[in-house]
């Protein structure tokens, strides 16, 4: 979390918003913890939002500049989702792989 608010806090002095896509939802839900406490503005994406909002979401993020961040769940926000808002975008886990 410690590289994440250094490189935040840089996207955001140098006047750019970004997507963070995050595997599991429960990590979305500290990311929602972390940027309510650092006072970011964002948006956020997950399989619990409804089909019909999703679009809504998607065109607040990409006209609105007030938003400085979108934060997604990979399954629920990785495909057919047009957010050219952002110039940056931050894989914020991976996949798990045992092997």
């Amino acid at each position: 979390m410690q590289h994440l608010d250094l490189l935040l806090r840089k996207l955001k002095r140098e006047g750019h918003r970004a997507l963070i896509f995050t595997q599991m939802t429960k990590m979305l839900d500290v990311l929602e913890a972390f940027l309510n406490l650092h006072g970011h503005t964002y948006l956020r994406l997950d399989g619990a939002t409804k089909v019909e909002k999703r679009q809504n979401l998607m065109e607040r993020y990409n006209n609105d500049t007030k938003y400085f961040l979108f934060i997604l769940s990979t399954r629920a926000g990785g495909l057919g989702i047009n957010l050219v808002g952002a110039d940056t975008v931050i894989f914020y886990d991976s996949d798990w792989n045992p092997a």
